[in-house]
């Protein structure tokens, strides 16, 4: 049939779209290794635009699942392996999919040329479903996938109204309670290291720390804010900007362990000591909290379970079909709880 079914693009606008035969369209969707490079890149280009979707009916006839999930991390190696964080993620998806009879693919996509690659690779169905990580706000793809007509889980979201399923912690409530808990001991210039902005994470953390000085009675001071990028460096780069314009400060919130560390570095550097002239609380409790000396006071996020949440999910819309892997209605979103975790320094 060449008209539309259910008013859904067909297989022949694909192809014309892409400038290619039908034939070469289903090759492609296939997997088969019987198409060019840039025929290839024509029809995934045309997939995505019109947001075609293949028969699901059609490719169970044909044998076309995968038996394999994607895990997507938009960074490099370095930070990837540097980062307790991811690797608590990466633990809880692994554990997770050890109970199903799905393999991992980790993915890095850092660039634009990357990206195109992996969609590319999804549009000629070799995945199953997707998970995404640390996804920025402007971040497409995970809308792309979603019009691909795959299965998508995102771990965290890109704003408070996003309309792709995902599992987040409570991260207002991080930056509320490590407030609450440096006012409790006694500090009245309570500074805060932020993660990058543009990532709704960043935002909140930095909206629950506002919201806890506002519960505490204090007058917000900008003066007393500054933005990091989540690595050890930038919470270096943060601190000493910190110190030069309020060098009375007596506590600092990172919105992450590791930046409480490169925070921890700059204060010693100083000579201000912790937690006796700054209190310092950073957010994940991850080795790095552990191991620092002192030891950090930090607020618990559930990463591991947040891996094994996101991925119980996304098989569940793996097995619902094509109608789960376009919804994200409230039982397609989870936020976990976080716990402030006490130690020495504060």
């Amino acid at each position: 049939m060449t008209g539309r079914q259910n008013g859904r693009p067909t297989l022949e606008e694909v192809a014309a779209l892409a400038g290619v035969g039908r034939g070469t369209v289903s090759r492609v969707i296939n997997g088969s290794p019987r198409v060019s490079e840039q025929a290839r890149e024509a029809v995934a280009r045309a997939v995505v635009e019109l947001g075609y979707v293949p028969n699901q009916a059609a490719r169970a006839l044909a044998g076309s699942r995968t038996d394999a999930v994607a895990l997507v991390i938009p960074e490099t190696e370095a930070r990837l392996f540097s980062e307790p964080y991811f690797l608590d993620l990466i633990r809880g998806v692994s554990a997770e999919l050890a109970e199903s009879d799905k393999q991992l693919l980790l993915t890095l996509v850092r660039t634009e040329t990357e990206r195109r690659r992996f969609e590319d690779y999804l549009a000629a169905q070799r995945v199953d479903g997707v998970l995404l990580a640390s996804v920025h706000g402007d971040d497409p793809l995970p809308d792309r996938i979603a019009r691909l007509g795959l299965p998508v889980v995102m771990n965290g979201r890109r704003s408070e109204a996003e309309p792709v399923a995902y599992v987040d912690s409570d991260n207002i409530g991080a930056g509320r309670a490590a407030v609450a808990h440096l006012v409790g001991r006694g500090r009245s210039r309570i500074a805060t290291i932020s993660g990058p902005l543009d990532m709704y994470v960043a935002r909140a953390r930095l909206g629950g720390y506002r919201a806890g000085l506002a519960e505490a009675g204090f007058r917000p001071d900008e003066s007393l804010v500054a933005t990091g990028d989540f690595t050890e460096e930038g919470g270096r780069l943060a601190m000493r900007e910190l110190l030069e314009r309020a060098p009375r400060l007596d506590a600092v919130f990172a919105a992450s362990d590791v930046m409480a560390a490169g925070a921890r570095g700059v204060l010693r550097e100083a000579g201000r000591r912790i937690p006796e002239d700054v209190a310092l609380v950073g957010v994940d409790d991850s080795t790095v909290a552990r191991l620092m000396d002192p030891p950090l006071t930090s607020v618990r996020q559930p990463i591991e379970e947040m891996g094994r949440t996101m991925t119980r999910l996304l098989l569940q819309k793996i097995a619902e079909g094509s109608e789960a892997g376009h919804a994200a209605g409230e039982e397609w979103r989870r936020v976990l709880p976080t716990e402030l975790i006490v130690r020495d320094s504060s």
